[in-house]
């Protein structure tokens, strides 16, 4: 088979009428690509053509009776002619072109144009057919644009001069335009001598400039013949049409020659009818108001949960749970963690909303991360899992027992003896059913096979107690069927050929009418009224076990009107397509991909449908719930005209005086820290207008307030500011903040205690604004004093009594003071009888003076002077410590001077930790990630700022520790050496982390481990050290030996201590020790725990067996599946159960030297665990198990 074309075909699979055309053709050079995972479907490639528009006026005629795959009349079909089908795009046509064998030579000089109409082109005259209906029904027709079949045709004049592609006026189906696009082709296949042939495509909204649009349809491509008794030839296509794909048909779809032979009657006049039967799904990505034309509405996918929204939609339209989950309390849930609620949102959405509905918040109330929704689920997993989460929740409600009610029935499970009268049966409940549907033909037969009795005899007989083994029959019967009744069809099983679970895509038919009265136990039965069930839903999935598409087709009311919920799309359909069309098979007569079927059923019961199905109005819904999703949507569309008009508005954030007290470092606040008022304010409110909001907000008059910009100064503080009322007033927000976002402003306000009716005057010339700052070398700390408006010509002995004053001093106190500059720099003023100007360089609005009592005994305080302070502060930085030994440990943090030493640091932690210094052991961060670095000496001769070196800028400074059972000094004259302590019983393991000597032997090792360890009163009392390698034991290091020859890297690698067994202290010299270690199939997957076993010469093996058995303390039922081989250089030589004359030959077990190399193999007993099979799931290995975890 022979390809040339572009892969982009591969998706799509083709349906041809005739049997012969599901052959894939192999004539010639012909352009194919077969798909090899769907073996009955031929696909061809495209050929290119040109694209012609025509004006020509379009009559419809009455859809056809005959629906697709069942048109009764004959199918011409010519043996000569190549069955190519594949589609024509009009916009790509330079690069396919330049592929195409087909292509005529006078169209490859074309490519260089762009689709669409082509200038150079000469339009045909064409006619559309009178197709016999009359005028209003042509009026209905065009008005029903949202249809979902119908029937055009387009009469295509001058036939014999057709050079180019011609398109039919458009006809309107789903919304979207279809065309017939005809054109002559002329295949250069050699076998065919250049034929010239008819190319007939269905063109689907060809001109949309949209990329986001698709529609998934079905069509017939007739010519019509004209002799009375003449056949059309008809040709049948299956396509997803959308913007690369918007055209589909077939490149050669009748010899040319054929075509103009006025005897067979397909042209008249030079003139040829193409007619196009077309049926479409809704479209996805266009505008589509499923609200207008089904009443109901979709819900969104998230990326994979169409599963979901499958799953939800039939829940939803089981109207007695909808209704109950209404009725659920959830007035004090959490909004963002109650599944109730987020059910309840969903439901009411989709009942109230004119849109499709999000599922975002309830995917986020089961708990489940973004990776989640981009992983498909199994939909029938899913119900049972969200039916016992809302069993649970439930419970002790009003609507308590809801779920039992609706989904549970009720069956028995029972073995009966043949002989003997013994029954043993227990009643079981279940909320759906799982029928097997390999070998059968409908839900009768799967229902027939699931209470078949299964014998039990021969070696399978059952045991009876008091009666023995006995011959039974197990099985189980029906009690009671539920009123909604959920079956699951069985399409994933798993196949041990291909050892993978696999898609059953078998015919399985399911009727729209069910009764179940014969699968009733007759004698148990709970049932007084027959179980006669109406099929309400069909959840349908298309592809195969790795992945697919989730639909499903609901019969809402259960009268036979059935709509297709595909996602956020909802249409109606016909009863054929809900359930005929969804049987699976390979049925010819059924237009859709073999791969889509019916993957779960529900049925309701005749008897309580009304009750089911009952209405559900708002007035069923709490008055409650009701006003709390109004209030949330109110909230949210608000918060959505926030994000749209955000540009329009600035954040403008307020402190006052009480946001500067309590602060203890440079300037007034601390920006990260402070607790501000912010305000949302339009950039092109004027500042009048802003400052009147501004009051009222804060409940003072305007002239009780005044307002302070912060400004950014060179000297990196952050100082208020005069805003110049007279010149800024009228002005914008934006305008006088600069554009500064958020816009941060000091507000001052009139203390009530002034007993003033507004604030004092302040003189832009003459005055300035200082705030105040007290120190105390006492406490360490500083206390804000307040604001002060001084005139630029007061000195500061006249301003010293109100300090005093302020800072709680008497009048006349001694004071030092300062101006705070900058961070690090306080200027101490000495001459307090000049003037504020001349003393205070560049004196500015929100400049600060810090003050201290003059006293004589300052040099007895760690930090005398607010100098001091500062330069202190200047130093200090919070450092976040955090446990090494506990990768997900926050830390805690503390402020710490720069210039501390390693032994000031050790003891700042201690003292958080309440312990000693030297039980704690610091490590370095890492520069390129987070994690713990080298380990610091507790010797450490520089201060914390060499240690933060390694921090990550603009991150927060991290160290690490972990605290020691031995003093810091003396683990450094150590090594630390894990290794793993297991028990006599080779059941308890815990990990040793010992500390000998650097220049130990593994006799310091073990003596360390006698420390940590607590062993059994009648052992040996004597450790030894193996080395482990792959779960077998490799080695037993003897005493002497260096710990520095001990080498642990590597990931298979490890050390084990354990105590000797008494009876392997002293071996006699006819016996040995032997690793044996535990293994599944391959003698390279070894697992579990390894372990030495003494054995002896020419002893019989059932007796090592017997040591094994009690060394493992396994069940014998457990001990019968092990399997014994000897494992050498990876070749395994199994001892046999059946003889049991073996005898232990100790020469097998002795290293075996390896030719060419220095090194020998050992031997090692193994245990193949034969039943060690892991349980197979039909998921994929990436998926995880559905869970809800609120």
């Amino acid at each position: 088979m022979v390809s040339h074309t572009a892969p982009t075909c591969i998706r799509h699979f083709v349906y041809f009428h005739s049997r012969s055309a599901l052959l894939p053709h192999r004539e010639g050079h012909d352009n194919e690509f077969h798909d090899v995972r769907y073996p009955f479907y031929g696909v061809q490639t495209a050929d290119i053509g040109r694209i012609v528009s025509k004006q020509a006026k379009v009559t419809v005629p009455p859809k056809s009776p005959q629906t697709p795959g069942r048109d009764r009349q004959k199918t011409v079909t010519q043996n000569n002619l190549n069955n190519t089908m594949n589609h024509v795009n009009d916009r790509g046509g330079n690069e396919h072109n330049q592929k195409d064998v087909d292509m005529e030579n006078e169209e490859k000089d074309e490519e260089g144009q762009e689709g669409g109409v082509d200038a150079n082109m000469t339009p045909l005259n064409g006619d559309i057919q009178d197709g016999g209906a009359s005028n209003q029904e042509e009026q209905d027709m065009e008005e029903d644009e949202s249809r979902a079949e119908t029937t055009f045709r387009h009469t295509f004049e001058n036939i014999s001069k057709l050079k180019d592609t011609a398109l039919s006026p458009p006809c309107m189906v789903r919304n979207l335009p279809w065309k017939i696009m005809a054109m002559p082709r002329v295949s250069q296949n050699p076998e065919r001598h250049n034929q010239k042939t008819l190319g007939f495509f269905l063109q689907c909204n060809g001109e949309s400039d949209s990329s986001s649009w698709s529609c998934n349809a079905s069509a017939q491509l007739k010519i019509l013949n004209h002799n009375p008794d003449g056949e059309p030839f008809v040709r049948k296509i299956q396509h997803l049409f959308y913007s690369k794909e918007n055209d589909w048909g077939y490149s050669h779809f009748m010899a040319w020659n054929d075509m103009m032979d006025p005897s067979k009657g397909f042209v008249k006049d030079d003139k040829i009818t193409l007619e196009v039967y077309v049926k479409a799904d809704a479209p996805h990505g266009v505008s589509w108001d499923s609200k207008k034309h089904t009443g109901f509405v979709g819900l969104k996918n998230q990326g994979a949960t169409c599963y979901m929204n499958s799953l939800l939609q039939t829940l939803f339209f089981t109207n007695q749970l909808r209704k109950a989950v209404y009725l659920m309390p959830t007035e004090s849930d959490d909004a963002t963690k109650s599944v109730p609620l987020a059910l309840q949102r969903v439901f009411y959405e989709l009942q109230f909303s004119d849109k499709p509905v999000g599922t975002k918040k309830l995917t986020k109330s089961f708990g489940w991360e973004t990776l989640d929704t981009f992983m498909q689920h199994d939909v029938q997993e899913l119900c049972r899992v969200l039916l016992e989460n809302m069993e649970s929740k439930m419970k002790g409600t009003v609507v308590d027992s809801t779920i039992p009610k609706l989904f549970e029935g009720k069956m028995l499970s029972y073995i009966r003896c043949k002989h003997v009268d013994y029954c043993s049966q227990k009643e079981e409940a279940f909320y759906d059913i799982q029928l097997n549907l390999k070998g059968k033909k409908n839900v009768l037969e799967s229902f027939a096979d699931y209470i078949k009795e299964e014998s039990l005899d021969g070696d399978n007989k059952y045991d009876a107690g008091d009666y023995g083994l006995q011959e039974a029959e197990k099985g189980v019967s029906f009690i009671s069927f539920p009123p909604v009744l959920h079956l699951h069809l069985l399409r994933f099983m798993y196949d041990p050929i291909a050892d993978a679970y696999v898609k059953i895509n078998d015919r399985f038919e399911f009727p729209e009418r069910l009764c179940l009265d014969k699968f009733l136990n007759q004698k148990e039965k709970k049932e007084k009224t027959p179980t006669n069930y109406v099929l309400h839903a069909v959840l349908v999935h298309s592809g195969d076990n790795h992945g697919g598409h989730y639909v499903v087709y609901i019969n809402p009311k259960g009268d036979g009107k059935w709509c297709k919920f595909d996602d956020d799309v909802v249409s109606r359909c016909t009863k054929q397509e809900a359930i005929d069309n969804n049987f699976g098979g390979h049925d010819e007569e059924i237009s859709v991909k073999h791969c889509t079927n019916a993957y779960m059923l529900v049925y309701i019961r005749e008897n309580v449908m009304n009750d089911v199905l009952c209405d559900v109005s708002e007035s069923d819904i709490p008055q409650s719930l009701v006003e709390r999703l109004s209030e949330e949507r109110r909230l949210e569309a608000q918060k959505r005209k926030e994000r749209t008009e955000a540009h329009l508005y600035m954040n403008v954030q307020v402190v006052t005086d009480d946001s500067f007290y309590g602060h203890q470092g440079n300037d007034l606040f601390d920006p990260d820290r402070a607790n501000y008022r912010t305000f949302k304010v339009k950039k092109s409110a004027t500042v009048s207008e802003f400052l009147e909001t501004l009051a009222e907000n804060m409940k003072y008059p305007v002239q009780q307030i005044r307002a302070w910009p912060f400004q950014s100064r060179q000297n990196q503080t952050v100082r208020p500011t005069l805003l110049d009322l007279e010149a800024t007033l009228s002005k914008t927000v934006a305008e006088v903040a600069d554009n500064d976002c958020p816009w941060t402003l000091f507000v001052e306000t009139l203390s009530p205690e002034s007993g003033l009716k507004e604030l004092p005057f302040f003189d832009k010339d003459s005055d300035v604004l200082m705030f105040l700052k007290m120190y105390d070398p006492r406490t360490c700390s500083i206390s804000y004093c307040g604001h002060s408006y001084v005139p630029i010509s007061a000195k500061f002995v006249e301003i010293m009594p109100d300090l005093c004053r302020k800072a709680g001093f008497p009048v006349g106190t001694p004071l030092l003071l300062f101006e705070e500059v900058k961070p690090n720099m306080l200027e101490k003023i000495e001459d307090f009888d000049t003037p504020l100007e001349k003393m205070l360089e560049e004196l500015m609005d929100g400049d600060i003076i810090v003050y201290q009592r003059d006293e004589p005994d300052l040099h007895q305080y760690d930090l005398p002077t607010a100098k001091d302070y500062f330069k202190d502060l200047y130093y200090r930085v919070e450092v976040i410590f955090c446990d090494k030994l506990n990768p997900n440990d926050a830390g805690f943090s503390l402020d710490l001077s720069m210039r501390m030493n390693y032994d000031q640091m050790a003891n700042a932690v201690a003292q958080y930790l309440s312990t000693d210094p030297y039980l704690l052991q610091f490590f370095k961060p890492q520069s390129y990630r987070d994690g713990p670095g080298n380990a610091i000496r507790c010797t450490f001769e520089g201060n914390l700022k060499d240690l933060l070196l390694y921090s990550k800028p603009k991150q927060p400074r991290k160290l690490y520790y972990q605290q020691l059972n031995i003093r810091i000094n003396e683990l450094e004259n150590k090594r630390q050496f894990k290794c793993t302590w297991v028990n006599g019983g080779l059941k308890e393991e815990k990990e040793l982390v010992l500390y000998p000597n650097k220049n130990g032997r593994v006799s310091d090792l073990l003596e360390e481990a006698y420390r940590q360890i607590t062993l059994a009163e009648s052992g040996s009392g004597k450790l030894r050290l193996l080395e482990v390698i792959s779960y077998k034991i490799y080695s037993i290091q003897r005493e002497d030996v260096s710990l520095d020859a001990l080498n642990a890297q590597g990931s298979t690698k490890s050390y084990r201590i354990e105590e000797i067994p008494v009876d392997e202290v002293n071996m006699g010299s006819d016996e040995t020790l032997i690793p044996v270690a535990h293994f599944h199939k391959d003698v390279f997957s070894t697992f579990g725990v390894p372990f030495l076993l003494k054995i002896k010469q020419n002893e019989p093996f059932s007796e090592v067996k017997e040591r094994v058995q009690r060394k493992l303390d396994v069940p014998d039922k457990e001990f019968e599946k092990y399997k014994f081989a000897v494992i050498v250089m990876g070749r395994s030589d199994y001892i046999s159960d059946e003889d049991g004359d073996v005898r232990v030959d100790l020469s097998i077990f002795k290293p075996h030297s390896i030719q060419g190399v220095n090194m020998q193999a050992r031997p090692w007993l193994g245990l193949d665990h034969v039943n060690k099979t892991p349980k197979r799931t039909r998921y994929n290995y990436l998926e995880k198990a559905i869970k809800i975890h609120n």
